[in-house]
């Protein structure tokens, strides 16, 4: 009998629209500072068309601004608190589990994993934070004294992300380590890059989604199930960006759910096939 090791795999996720139905500023923050969501976001989108500022580092320059004109103490404890209201598509809360099932019957291991714009101290508060490997996204640097937020500590944007893909492909999690850029051939990395799952829901998940599909991954673009447009993620399967589109229900036994069974599969399969090979090599 050939002895196998459970191969690993990675499901990494966009956050906004993906795993929750809106922009999660618009839970709680937004509210809070007494506004709405039309005239925070055009605020926001003046200082990146008028002033050349960055659409992400915009919207962080907003949330200081409009803190600051409410009176909201913006700390990160504020931040995580408000995180913990965030709302989140049919099943996600369940998925994890779900998923985790689902990999022990295939004989696989699964990672999850966040890559957002959005703000990563309002994500560690939501109520599914414990169950990623790693949360990359947008933060803030805070003063030690009175805990505001001094500065951008890290920003994420589309043109960015796909660093992060990279970080989680080589095993090099850390958001600093410049180890990033060392040489490593495919079969050193710490997940293969077929084995990378990524579900995004908008163009600004291109990059992304493109990688991962380029290098034997798959990537999977979501829409609100109330949608009958299927948002931009129809457009991706058109355009060949994404293997598949499909609502964001993440109730077990759904569309999205069997999926993902069926990738699982493929790549443990993949993993046996290659050890296969390779013992017999070894015997030859």
């Amino acid at each position: 009998m050939i002895k196998t090791n459970r191969p690993k795999a990675a499901l990494i996720y966009d956050f906004d629209h993906t795993l929750s139905p809106k922009d999660m500023q618009e839970y709680t923050f937004i509210p809070d500072c007494g506004t709405d969501p039309d005239t925070f976001w055009k605020k926001a989108a003046v200082l990146t068309t008028e002033e050349g500022v960055d659409q992400i580092l915009a919207s962080m320059y907003m949330m200081l601004k409009s803190a600051k004109e409410a009176g909201i103490p913006m700390t990160k404890e504020y931040l995580r608190g408000i995180g913990s209201r965030i709302e989140l598509f049919p099943g996600v809360t369940e998925w994890f589990d779900a998923v985790a099932r689902l990999a022990d019957e295939i004989g696989i291991q699964v990672e999850h994993y966040i890559i957002s714009a959005g703000v990563k101290e309002m994500i560690e508060g939501s109520a599914i934070a414990k169950h990623f490997t790693k949360i990359y996204a947008s933060s803030y640097y805070y003063d030690r004294v009175d805990k505001s937020p001094l500065w951008p500590a890290q920003v994420v944007n589309f043109a960015n992300k796909t660093q992060f893909l990279f970080r989680i492909n080589k095993g090099v999690l850390a958001d600093t380590d410049e180890r990033i850029n060392d040489g490593m051939s495919e079969h050193e990395r710490r997940i293969p890059s077929r084995n990378l799952i990524y579900i995004g829901d908008s163009l600004t998940d291109i990059p992304c989604m493109k990688l991962v599909k380029e290098n034997g991954g798959h990537s999977i673009g979501v829409y609100h199930p109330d949608d009958p447009k299927k948002g931009a993620s129809r457009e991706l399967l058109e355009d060949n960006r994404v293997n598949f589109c499909l609502p964001a229900d993440y109730r077990e036994g759904g569309d999205l759910y069997r999926v993902i069974e069926v990738i699982l599969k493929k790549l443990k399969a993949a993993s046996d096939l290659d050890r296969l090979s390779a013992l017999q090599k070894s015997e030859l």
